[in-house]
């Protein structure tokens, strides 16, 4: 009974609800010019590795078939250590800051007060963090919904860094292909799945290894030079957990075959082997590096920290996570469940004259250059939308595009009016906006249709709009002249231009200048309903008029 009480262990805080499997990497393409790492030292060596597919949000409890992110979790036992690479199915993530990840996963769970899911807690974040965009475009996809582990494609979804032999360094990505190809569940497939088998993805997997239809994922990097990064217009934007890199610029270097596999014959427990199963993306070998992505940077101590709460400070010596096929050999003693030999009568100390470890240069971490003021900002308003254009009409056709709209718009529905209307103006600078709102209350889309009226009624006084004139601050009741000899007032608080005519190809212009629209309101402006003047309004008003200028500009 003593035992009994005490056979739990905490659960994942995230990832809770999983499945693993074990097989090997196989190299099949030279790569040592980029990485010195011997796990992919020479074509044909294999490295055993331990897998683990699960949900994100949901507890050890919840069903597999949930619109959900699945986390894709790779543990290689190499020759110098184990090498962690954690990442998703997705290729980018909802946040660039670690700091606010404890934030986003509270508004992902249980409300602390009714203890129930809570859409007004997912889309006032969502909403109030646009950089989130991506990701949630990508979730509400037909790909939020992925029949099984075995149809998805995994991403390490940082930028790492590669170091080769001579110690030249590049930025990295990895991609894991499905060998399987892509397969998603429908809507009402996934809904009965919860209710008739809830544990649909862990048993497909299950049953399909056992079956001898093993898995198995093509292995890809992308590479990014230093240089490369330095010409981007913003150096962070290479780094970000956020960000693609365009495959045809930065192309996939295909590289391994990964099989996932584990003999049915032997004994296999999920507590042992899964539940204890840990992975670190600290853990890296020499010739892979961490950049310095934010969010990459807080995961390296957190993920850590986690599993010695959960699983105890000795939890690199369970066999599922200790690195096998090297020595260990450290400072670190005692604790509770040591499993190990304690490293014997080994000095605890450094430094120390009894020829004990000492730090191994071809261990350190390259050098790189810091040239920037370092300062902690608010990274909200960069680029939250190019991406998301892109992946909405390039990657998806007609059918798919109109399904995200449906699935975003029926969960949104759920989130009280307020936040509604401040995420269809987030969403306004979307391609696929108006399709999307067509599924929302007209409560909710009418301060977007007047806002986007207003936009669309000051660009039409600009029908020449290359040819506005530029004028400085103007003084009490002046006005801006444009070619075409229509009038625009300008409300007498004024104090900064409206528009700055910026040199393109011979042709100005016209961009908005200021930030607020409080202290320069057209009188058109004064005349819009007070619902729709708040900072949410007013940057999707920004948004629209420029929009519209610069396509009429086109």
């Amino acid at each position: 009974m003593a035992h009994f009480d005490r056979e739990r262990i905490p659960e994942r805080v995230v990832h809770a609800k999983g499945a693993g499997a074990f097989g090997y990497f196989e190299v099949t393409h030279d790569i040592t010019k980029f990485s010195k790492a011997k796990v992919f030292e020479h074509v044909g060596k294999r490295t055993p590795i331990a897998v683990r597919f699960s949900t994100v949000a949901g507890e050890s409890g919840s069903a597999d078939t949930v619109r959900d992110p699945r986390g894709f979790a790779v543990k290689f036992y190499t020759d110098e250590g184990n090498w962690d690479l954690t990442g998703n199915n997705t290729p980018i993530f909802f946040i660039r800051d670690a700091m606010l990840f404890p934030s986003f996963i509270h508004s992902q769970k249980r409300n602390p007060q009714t203890h129930l899911k809570d859409p007004d807690m997912v889309w006032d974040f969502w909403s109030l963090r646009p950089e989130s965009l991506h990701q949630v475009s990508f979730l509400f996809s037909d790909r939020g919904i992925p029949d099984g582990h075995r149809h998805v494609n995994g991403y390490g979804s940082h930028t790492f860094k590669l170091v080769n032999a001579d110690g030249q360094p590049v930025y990295c990505k990895f991609h894991y292909k499905t060998d399987q190809g892509i397969k998603n569940l429908t809507v009402e497939e996934a809904d009965r799945l919860a209710t008739t088998d809830p544990d649909y993805s862990i048993r497909d997997l299950f049953n399909a290894i056992a079956n001898g239809n093993f898995p198995s994922w093509t292995f890809y990097i992308q590479v990014m030079t230093f240089e490369q990064a330095e010409k981007i217009l913003k150096y962070s934007v290479a780094l970000c957990a956020l960000m693609e890199w365009c495959a045809i610029k930065y192309r996939l270097v295909y590289i391994i075959k990964v099989n996932v596999f584990h003999n049915i014959r032997q004994s296999f427990s999920y507590f042992e082997k899964v539940e204890q199963l840990a992975f670190d993306p600290s853990n890296m070998p020499p010739g892979i590096e961490p950049s310095p992505d934010k969010m990459l940077q807080g995961r390296l101590f957190s993920y850590p920290d986690t599993h010695r709460h959960r699983l105890g400070a000795n939890y690199l010596q369970l066999p599922v996570n200790c690195p096998y096929r090297t020595r260990v050999a450290n400072y670190q003693r005692d604790g509770p469940m040591c499993l190990s030999d304690n490293q014997g009568g080994a000095p605890n100390y450094y430094p120390n004259s009894f020829s004990c470890p000492e730090t191994q240069p071809a261990c350190l971490e390259s050098k790189f250059k810091v040239s920037a003021d370092v300062a902690r900002y608010n990274s909200a308003d960069d680029d939250n939308v190019t991406q998301v254009r892109t992946f909405f009409t390039q990657v998806l056709n007609e059918e798919e595009r109109q399904r995200l709209c449906q699935n975003m718009a029926g969960h949104l529905k759920g989130a009280q009016l307020f936040i509604q209307k401040r995420m269809s103006l987030v969403l306004s600078h979307l391609d696929y906006c108006n399709s999307l709102l067509a599924g929302l209350p007209a409560t909710t889309t009418r301060p977007l249709q007047l806002i986007q009226n207003s936009a669309a009624r000051l660009a039409s006084l600009c029908p020449d709009s290359h040819t506005l004139l530029h004028c400085s601050a103007p003084s009490t009741g002046s006005r801006y002249r444009h070619a075409s000899n229509t009038r625009l007032s300008i409300h007498p608080l004024q104090t900064t231009a409206l528009f700055r005519c910026q040199k393109t190809n011979s042709s100005p212009l016209p961009f908005l200048q200021s930030r607020s629209f409080s202290s320069l309101a057209p009188k058109w402006w004064n005349d819009l309903p007070t619902e729709v003047k708040t900072a949410e309004s007013l940057t999707s008003f920004r948004s629209l008029l420029k929009t519209h200028l610069f396509r009429q500009h086109l």
